[in-house]
């Protein structure tokens, strides 16, 4: 199906670019949440009556997450949650969280401006990337930690995860190197 973009949408077009997509992905995504119309010679038409206005809106939505975005940009956020001692999370820490954690901090961000593809699951500092607008992109970093006090010792950069006693993991693996090596090769 070809459809006429309204906005900038990511590895797909800039605003007014027809371009051929799935009918699913057209169908279910972009014509229902605004972001395009179907390529027809009035839809066309209508586009071109449009577009003065949608770039007036898109400069007026990009300046806004501009604002958000400097002061959002590079701030560092501690989540409190229950861990390991080797610093495995119990649980995990999911873009909703992290919406709720910026919300809370004064910041209107919505989970799906979240670019995170994988919950975190481990204790330790994590850039993570939010999309205020399609042109607009900022990374925060966020602290999860057992304790507010583990959280500051985190932000100094100390490693807050207790190793497991028994022996170097490194010592391990050449001890059992050398032993390969001198079961295959008896004479060397």
């Amino acid at each position: 199906m070809e459809v006429i973009l309204l906005e900038r949408v990511a590895k797909l077009g800039q605003m007014g670019e027809v371009v051929r997509v799935k009918d699913g992905f057209a169908r279910n995504f972009l014509l229902p949440q605004g972001k395009a119309l179907r390529a027809t010679e009035t839809n066309k038409s209508k586009f071109e009556g449009m577009k003065a206005d949608l770039q007036a809106k898109n400069l007026a939505s990009k300046g806004e997450a501009e604002k958000v975005g400097a002061k959002l940009d590079g701030q560092n956020f501690p989540v409190l949650r229950q861990a390991s001692e080797t610093g495995q999370l119990y649980g995990s820490v999911s873009p909703r969280d992290l919406a709720v954690l910026l919300t809370d901090n004064g910041f209107e961000v919505s989970r799906n401006q979240i670019a995170l593809n994988v919950p975190i699951k481990t204790i330790g500092q994590h850039k993570v990337p939010v999309h205020l607008h399609p042109e607009v992109e900022v990374t925060v970093t966020v602290s999860v930690a057992r304790s507010a006090d583990e959280a500051e010792r985190l932000a100094r950069g100390e490693d807050v995860t207790v190793h497991r006693e028994g022996g170097d993991e490194e010592d391990e693996s050449a001890e059992a190197a050398a032993n390969a090596e001198a079961f295959f090769e008896p004479e060397a």
